[in-house]
This record gives structure tokens, sequence and C-alpha cells, in this order.
């Protein structure tokens, strides 16, 4: 077996030999960056033009437009420039930023107040690239942090976030009042996890979230409530489905008067304080994607969907095992007060049929009552069982006396018989001793004048 060759160590090449490639490569990158943003056009804000540098800085034009500036010095004396930043190029080649891309130099100093525009708006020019978001959609400049200046796309999902904000965060109950209870219409989203991985409910939340982005009456907002809770409302409102894990909720407010502003405990009027109603959005049996939340919105905004008045206004506590023991305690007690009234409602309708069949024994007792009054009150004397048994006896005597006036006997009907067979077509009166026969049923009253008849019923 023939011996291996032995090999031969192996040196890095000298330091000078890199150099020249690594200085040809850069100034390659160089040219490619600056090629390319002349090839792209990215406009130049002319700083000149008063309207032009309002409309960026403020977005006060005609077509409510949003910006991402780069803060770029224009080159002078016919020089090639500083760079434009690979970031801004990579971004604007994506187009995927809700934004206009222009250049400006910040080092211009504004005539109204004598301060460039870095200074103006308070911009870190040390931060490079120095880049910031204007426009119709800030009430100011907003400068991009550093942290998302290290590509293009990090740069186009930060500019996403300030042109298209998500849900506004209620963390407590100072934010609560001030930026969702104390507008005109407020919806919340109760996350039931940190993260949402349904897709088409974060898509809704978000869109909706920029659809009301510009509307000074509506605001969407979020609560994280696997680590918070809305006290003085899930505790007290079983409407809203209690709180599990993983299950989010959605509930909408509706302001009735008032201005957070005023204390709670301000011994004003209540039409001073703060006065809110609230309706629920039901997560149980409505799939929550973003037509069933915009129809929801719109009736909350018409007055279609019912909203009940809250006696006191929520607020925002850290969620605990102790804390949810309660709410759950305080729910299951209201729960148990709900199902004792309607048991009462029963048993008092119950109660109300049976009132009518006890009606006649009542009135029985009324009536005894007052005669008792009213014999107390004239000296009378109630009579014995003797004298009421004498004239029960005289009052029976009476009737057959009547009875036997009033019917006719068995020989007077053979007399009527004898005369009709002979022919007689009337019946003549041949007795004008005896007191006149009367058919009975020609008769409705008789009166008897000799003595009234005491009824004793």
């Amino acid at each position: 077996m023939a011996p291996k060759p032995k090999r031969k160590t192996e040196h890095a090449p000298p330091v000078e030999k890199l150099i020249k490639p690594m200085a040809v490569a850069v100034v390659a990158m160089l040219a490619y960056n600056v090629l390319k943003g002349v090839s792209m056009e990215i406009p130049r804000v002319d700083t000149t033009d008063e309207l032009a540098l309002r409309e960026v800085l403020f977005g006060e034009g005609p077509y409510d437009k949003n910006y991402a500036v780069l803060c770029h010095t224009e080159a002078t004396d016919g020089g090639p420039g500083l760079p434009i930043s690979s970031v801004f190029l990579d971004s604007f080649s994506e187009a995927k930023a809700p934004a206009e891309f222009v250049l400006m130099d910040c080092e211009y100093v504004l005539p109204s107040s004598g301060k460039t525009v870095a200074e103006r708006f308070n911009l870190n020019t040390k931060t490079f690239p120095t880049i910031f978001a204007s426009g119709a959609g800030l009430e100011a400049p907003k400068q991009i942090p550093s942290k998302y200046l290290k590509t293009g796309a990090m740069l186009t999902k930060a500019l996403r976030k300030v042109f298209v904000p998500g849900p506004v965060k209620l963390d407590n109950s100072k934010t609560l009042k001030a930026k969702c209870l104390d507008m005109e219409y407020c919806v919340v989203f109760l996350k039931g996890s940190t993260s949402v991985s349904e897709k088409y409910i974060k898509d809704a939340i978000n869109t909706l979230s920029a659809d009301y982005s510009r509307n000074k009456n509506m605001v969407i907002a979020s609560v994280d409530a696997t680590s918070n809770y809305m006290s003085n409302f899930e505790e007290v409102l079983l409407s809203l489905p209690e709180y599990k894990e993983g299950e989010h909720r959605l509930v909408g407010f509706k302001k009735l008067g008032g201005s957070a502003s005023l204390s709670e405990d301000d011994d004003k009027k209540d039409q001073g304080r703060l006065l809110t109603s609230t309706a629920v959005f039901d997560s149980k049996s409505t799939k929550m994607d973003y037509d069933s939340l915009s129809y929801f919105i719109l009736g909350l905004q018409s007055g279609s969907i019912q909203t009940k008045k809250l006696s006191t206004l929520p607020g925002i506590k850290t969620r605990t095992k102790k804390s949810q023991t309660q709410i759950s305690s305080k729910r299951e007690k209201i729960r148990g007060r709900a199902k004792e009234k309607v048991r009462a409602q029963q048993e008092q309708t119950f109660a109300g049929s049976s009132t009518k069949s006890d009606t006649k024994a009542e009135r029985k007792a009324e009536r005894d009552r007052r005669r008792r009054e009213h014999h107390a009150k004239n000296n009378v004397k109630p009579k014995t069982p003797e004298e009421i048994a004498a004239i029960e006896a005289q009052r029976r005597k009476r009737m057959e006396e009547e009875a036997a006036k009033w019917n006719m006997m068995e020989e007077d009907l053979a007399d009527l018989v004898d005369e009709e067979a002979k022919g007689g077509s009337e019946f003549q009166d041949d007795y004008p001793d005896e007191e006149e026969l009367l058919d009975i049923d020609d008769v409705s009253f008789v009166e008897d004048d000799d003595e009234e008849i005491l009824d004793l019923d």
C-alpha cells in the first residue's frame, strides 16, 4: 500500500488581496441603490411649496393621503448625494404599505417657526434611516422606531400598524372610561385567549377597526380577558356568557349622557354623570365574522338592537382565581334570586285564581259584619229560635192559603168539562159571591194588603 502524501499546510489569503474585492462590492451596492432609487422615481417634496408641505405633514390636502417620508438631503453642487435607504426602497417596491413614499429634506427650516422639520416634529436624525409616517390618518408625524428599519417587510408592517390601527387596547378603568364609555358608541372584544387563532375573527376585528378608525363616534376596542375582567359588569350581567378560556365574547356600549370627567361620587345631578347602556353579541349561536359584527354595530347605532341601562359604570380589574370564584358566586346568587322572583309570580297567579272561589264567602262575611253593626247601632234584639219557628209556620200557612186561591180543584175541572159538552162557548160566572177564578199564567203580581210576608232567606 502506497503511503499517503502529506497534506500541505493551507494559509489564509493576505488581507491586502481581500480589500479590493470588498471595496468593489460596496461601491457596486451603493451604485445599485442609487440607480434603483432613480429608476423607481420616488418623488421629492418641494419644501418651498407650503401647500404641498402641509399636505404631507398634516394631511390637509383634498385627497386624504397617507405618506411614508424618508429624510433625505438633496445633492448639492451637482454631486451624487447620499444613497436612498435599501429598506425604504424594498418596502416601496413591495407596494403593500398603505402609504405613498416620498423624500423630504428634514433640515429645511420652516419659515413659520424658524425650526427645521426634524426639530419641529422631534425627529431623531441620528437614527438611520430616518423615516416617519404622516398624513390624513395621523394628527402629527410619527417616526418609525429603529427596530422596524432592518428589512423592507418590517417597515411595511410598521406602516400598516400606524395607518391601519387595530382595536384600542383597554387595560385599566381610566382608559375604559376615556377611550370607550365616553364615546357615543363603543364595541369591546373580550379575547378568550392571548392570541386569536381564528383567522376570520382576527380579520373581522382588524377590518372593523380600520373602517371606524376615522369615525369620531365609534370605537372598536379589545380587552385581554385572560388577564383582566370588567368589574360591575361580568358578575351582574347574566346575558353575557361567563368567561371560559378560549371562548371570545363581544359587547357594545351606547352612551346615554354625561361625561367621564365627573366623578361617580360627585353630588351632582344624574344628567352630569356618565351614563351608558349595553348590548351583548350572541356569540354562542352567531358566528363572529365580519358580516355578523357589522350587522350588530349597525343595529346598535340605529336602535334596532335594544340596550340595557347600567346603574354602575364598569371598570377593569385583574383576573385571578379568587376574583373568578367571586364572579361565579355572584352570578349564581343573581340567578337564584331571578328564579325566586319567577316562582313568586307563579304563586301569585295561582292565588288569584282561587280568590274568585272565595269571593262569595267573603261577601257573606261582609254582610254579617254590617248586620251586626246595624243591630248594635239601632238596639235591635236578635229573635229567639222559637220566634223564628213561629214566623216560619205563619209564612207557610199564608203560602198554602194563597196557593188554594190560585189552584183549580178537581170538581171545578169536572164542571168545566160538563159545560163544554153542553155547547157553552164561554165560562160564565154563576157564583157572584165567590172570588173570581184566575188563570195563574195571566197573573204577574199579587199584592197582599193584610200582612207582609217575612222572607227569612
